[in-house]
């Protein structure tokens, strides 16, 4: 059970880490499906060719399990609320990250989208449809050198009065990442920790990948847990979630 001071550091700083979040003999076996999937050799670093290896969606029974431990559960339920989320049948896709000189190209800051517009431009607007948390779920150790997220610590509050504006219809991916300018003041934090943890981050959470600059290749999923009814900003109870609360904070924040 998170406690009353992690859902206030969820609120303020936009994420969460729960540590041993999901035991660490399944992050081996998850990570032993996945070495064989990038076609490289673990021994033999002459094989790690590439700077980043996108692995598709799994959900082979390991990865399930990861996602669905009771802590997790719980935690969705205090962040998010109870039957207010869909439980996860697989972990998505994995960024595989490895020692490289080379410009992995996807290190740029970013708020993920969460919804096709008309267009069909990838989008996200202020009650943050189709998504209620990002979550980083570390499946090797990751320290300082081994590529760990880059998160722009409170940067979730900055992004409701960017997205008000613009409605039902919010805003693409790209132009909301035109005015990332007002977070560029937000303090600097790094998604390092062990296999079996998992950082919980408000949908709006600013953040970044970066180039992997140690020895040892990362292993990340970075799927969404999706809302099971619409996020709500004007509830007659006042029941807000911790996520919503966090949102109508940003929209009065000065």
């Amino acid at each position: 059970m998170l406690s009353d001071s992690h859902i206030a550091q969820f609120m303020d700083d936009g994420f969460v880490r729960i540590e041993a979040a999901f035991p660490r003999a399944l992050a081996d076996e998850c990570v032993d499906i996945l070495w064989r999937d990038t076609g490289c050799d673990r021994n033999d670093p002459s094989t790690w060719t590439k700077p980043v290896v996108r692995l598709g969606d799994y959900g082979q029974e390991p990865f399930r399990l990861a996602a669905n431990t009771a802590i997790l559960h719980e935690a969705f339920d205090q962040l998010v609320g109870r039957d207010r989320w869909v439980p996860r049948t697989s972990l998505g896709t994995f960024p595989i990250r490895f020692p490289s000189a080379d410009d992995p190209g996807d290190a740029g800051w970013h708020t993920d989208a969460s919804f096709y517009g008309a267009d069909q431009s990838l989008r996200l607007n202020v009650a943050s449809r189709g998504r209620a948390l990002l979550m980083l779920f570390l499946f090797s150790e990751v320290g300082i050198d081994d590529a760990p997220t880059r998160i722009r610590v409170g940067s979730h509050l900055d992004i409701p009065r960017l997205l008000e504006p613009a409605g039902e219809a919010g805003m693409s991916f790209v132009e909301l990442a035109e005015q990332f300018g007002v977070t560029e003041r937000r303090p600097l934090a790094l998604a390092t920790g062990h296999p079996g943890d998992v950082y919980l981050c408000h949908p709006f959470l600013v953040h970044a990948a970066q180039p992997l600059r140690g020895s040892r290749p990362r292993f990340m999923a970075q799927p969404p847990l999706y809302p099971a009814e619409p996020l709500s900003l004007d509830r007659a109870d006042g029941k807000y979630s911790p996520v919503e609360v966090a949102i109508r904070r940003g929209l009065l924040q000065a």
